[in-house]
């Protein structure tokens, strides 16, 4: 069955009115499946009419409609709807279906700790996987009160969008709340480790694996601190209470994005429970997505968009609220690693406008879900809000959710509040900065600030011009990195820039540069040995820990393994390690920048013997510790450099036997240069329809090693050839995650640019997995472009 399209959303909601959801499941029987009984009521506008219910079942036992049973015998699981005839007034529904437990993350998820054993349960339902485990209306603008009952193990605990009661052992009720859209609909089940306390009036709970327990309670304070922080924030920022009773933040496995903001109870990516030391960046990330998802709570659950096409009314203001509770440090975060992410995104070729996206269906628009929707138009409404001054705007976010409040609403109606609150000539402003594509150049000509823009106008920008350098002849456009823009600089700048970025004490304008140097590079408009010149003489006197972690992996990951030649890629590497291993040594000890460094060093070095040395204590850097999870990536390293066999990996497994060192195992296995290795994990991402999300993803992300070119290329057809029918095995974000990292990023050459064109000319993907081909291209045609433009050679293909 094809995805819905925008059109048959909009005649079915023209004609439903959903008024409630009963979901009765029943986790109790075995591993692959669970009983799933839900019963819709619902109102027709026109008796007689016909319409259709989504459901995503491995069988069904029975559905009935006003008591009627209907024939439901060629009921495939790919049909995913059921026709619905005959349409009363007032209708009750009932589908008792047999659904299966998921492992990509969507639906409903069934994880086994390897640690203990135990089975933990989570629904992500997010943006068309509700059907896989209830049946329902799924699409935005169909929102009703939900009422659960869950009968599961005694022991276990259960959690969901309201408030969840054992009214017996082994039986949960989870209260209805506010009208829910099918999407953030969720329930959590397991013997998870809970965590509780109370903020103004608030319950307040944590949950995570009874593996982690221990991480959990050491965090516990801080993610409560956290928590209470942002309520009071948006509280005052919206002037308006949060409507969803119990706050519950649930850290579940194989999660595949970093959270979901299903109201009262969000769930995050248990890797937020930190296992071992963490980085201040790693916890800012941390404190930034509660606050992102809390956000939403308001803009996207109270108030929730009518159509895909209107995603960045979700993302685009929980991302810039979220930056804009936690304060000053999340927004360096945010230029250097969330903007980088956005900037890729807007220049290649599915690129697409911030709003009206033009989703003509649901699988288009989970393609959309990227660095556009979120830090595009993040950067976007902090411009908006200089543009109509901060009271202005707010005034208007607050009208928005007070008009539309558990209801659904569209870009016109949040354009309306905003004129409402005083906003003038806003549609104009709003064509150009929400409705094109592309970034503007920000440079210096003749001593004036220019805005240029090749493919079409420009657009007004709020930004502040700094002179750098001793005579403070070096201009630097949006020096304190408040828009959304390429800033262009001369070729005397970056000649200048190994002297001038390590001077410049402002971590906003040290951002923009950065920033500069990573499009310039992606530009070819400087040679990749200049770019990483740069790097080593200003990285390791970086004191951002956000920004010496981005920049190093994008140094490493890129300039060294991609833009560089064989011929030159080893020398940088190393001068790019010996910076990196410096920065640690001389780093605050235990310091988070430390901590970055060292992480980086590690990734970037050949050195097998001080790699070995780490493992063994010898010669780390007094400050270092090589725990658990730094320890397994020395470990990665080693398996790349081929100083690790198969029996290493499972003493490293035996080590830290744990879900988390499943995933790190499957990376090495794949990463070893050895022919047997690579085409066992070669067969497992190609075929393998059973494992796990995370453990896919190790493998593909570990397959591809710049220093194996010769071993791997002929690995190259074999990707475009395999993708299409490895693309049918799984569904979702699963797909574009597995084409993207299994991309032959590592084999510049024109060859591998002329297999990606042939394959997407076939339309033999589906959306998601199409866009991942587009976007990995693309990246890789810069890089071949930067050879070309500077003489360096192609790889052999």
């Amino acid at each position: 069955m094809s995805s819905l399209t925008h059109e048959a959303a909009r005649t079915r909601a023209n004609l439903l009115v959903v008024d409630s959801y009963d979901v009765v499941l029943d986790l109790t029987g075995d591993e692959r499946e669970f009983g799933s009984t839900t019963t819709i009521r619902f109102s027709a506008r026109e008796p007689r009419s016909a319409t259709f219910v989504d459901v995503a079942a491995a069988r069904l036992r029975s559905v009935r409609l006003n008591g009627r049973a209907l024939d439901v015998g060629g009921y495939e699981p790919d049909d995913r709807r059921i026709a619905l005839t005959d349409l009363a007034d007032h209708n009750e529904l009932v589908v008792d279906a047999v659904m299966t437990y998921s492992h990509d993350g969507e639906g409903l998820h069934r994880h086994i700790d390897v640690a203990d054993g135990r089975p933990y349960l989570y629904a992500m339902s997010f943006l068309d996987a509700a059907p896989r485990w209830f049946a329902c209306f799924d699409q935005p603008d169909l929102k009703a009160p939900v009422t659960m009952t869950v009968t599961c193990p005694p022991d276990w605990v259960v959690s969901g969008n309201g408030p969840a009661t054992a009214v017996e052992p082994g039986t949960w009720r989870i209260a209805p709340t506010g009208p829910l859209a099918t999407y953030f609909t969720t329930v959590v089940a397991g013997p998870y480790h809970v965590v509780r306390d109370e903020h103004d009036g608030i319950p307040l709970v944590l949950l995570a694996r009874q593996s982690l327990a221990e991480e959990l309670d050491r965090d516990a304070a801080e993610l409560f601190a956290t928590t209470k922080h942002c309520f009071d924030e948006l509280h005052r920022l919206f002037d308006r209470r949060y409507p969803w009773g119990e706050y519950h933040q649930a850290f579940v496995p194989d999660f595949n994005a970093g959270a979901m903001e299903n109201p009262g109870c969000v769930t995050l990516r248990d890797g937020y429970v930190f296992r071992s030391r963490a980085t201040e960046a790693d916890r800012l990330e941390r404190r930034i997505t509660i606050a992102h998802e809390m956000a939403h709570m308001w803009f996207g659950d109270l108030v929730t968009m009518r159509w895909w096409d209107d995603l960045w009314l979700n993302e685009s203001f929980a991302e810039y609220l979220g930056q804009r509770v936690i304060g000053p440090s999340a927004w360096v975060s945010f230029g250097v690693v969330r903007k980088a992410w956005g900037h890729a995104a807007d220049r290649r070729p599915s690129t697409h406008t911030i709003a009206g996206n033009d989703a003509a269906d649901a699988a288009t628009a989970l393609a959309a879900f990227d660095g556009i929707s979120y830090a595009k138009g993040a950067s976007v409404l902090r411009q908006l809000a200089l543009h109509l001054g901060d009271d202005t705007f707010l005034a208007g976010l607050r009208r928005y959710v007070e008009r539309h409040a558990y209801g659904n609403a569209e870009f016109a109606d949040l354009l309306a509040a905003w004129e409402a609150a005083g906003a003038e000539q806003l549609a104009d402003w709003a064509h150009a900065w929400l409705r094109t594509t592309g970034l503007d150049e920000l440079v210096i000509e003749s001593g004036a600030l220019v805005t240029r823009n090749a493919e079409g106008p420009t657009r007004p920008h709020a930004v502040q011009v700094a002179a750098l350098g001793p005579a403070g002849d070096v201009l630097v456009p949006d020096a304190y990195d408040e828009t959304w823009a390429k800033v262009v600089l001369p070729a005397s700048a970056w000649d200048a820039m190994p002297e001038l970025l390590p001077a410049v004490s402002d971590p906003r304008t040290r951002v923009t540069l950065w920033n500069a140097l990573r499009l310039a590079a992606a530009d070819a408009e400087v040679h990749p040995a200049k770019a990483l010149e740069v790097v080593v003489a200003a990285l390791p006197v970086e004191t951002d820990d956000s920004v010496v972690d981005s920049v190093a992996r994008w140094a490493t990951g890129t300039l060294a393994a991609t833009y560089l030649d064989d011929e030159g890629r080893p020398a940088a590497a190393g001068e790019l390690a010996a910076a990196l291993l410096a920065t640690a040594e001389r780093a605050p000890a235990g310091s988070g920048r430390q901590l970055a460094a060292a992480r980086a060093a590690i990734a970037a070095t050949a050195n097998a013997a001080l790699l070995r040395g780490w493992l063994d204590g010898n010669a780390v850097p007094p400050g270092v510790v090589v725990d658990t999870e730094l320890r397994w990536l020395v470990v990665r390293r080693l398996a790349v450099l081929g100083q690790l066999d198969a029996a290493g990996i499972e003493e490293e497994l035996a080590r830290d036997h744990s879900s988390s060192g499943l995933v790190h195992a499957a990376y090495c296995r794949a990463a070893r240069p050895d022919a047997e290795a690579k085409a066992a994990a070669w067969s497992t991402i190609m075929t393998d329809a059973e494992l796990g999300n995370y453990e896919l993803y190790a493998l593909a992300e570990g397959f591809w090693q710049p220093e194996q070119r010769a071993l791997t290329a002929g690995y190259v057809g074999a990707y475009f050839a395999e993708l299409p029918a490895a693309s049918q095995l799984r569904s979702g974000w699963v797909t574009q995650r597995v084409a993207l990292r299994a991309y032959p990023r590592t084999i510049v050459a024109a060859s591998t640019l002329s297999a990606s064109a042939e394959l997407l000319e076939a339309g033999t993907l589906p959306a998601l997995v199409q866009r991942a081909v587009v976007d990995a291209g693309d990246d890789l045609r810069r890089a071949l472009a930067a050879r070309e433009r500077f003489g360096l050679a192609p790889d052999a293909a």
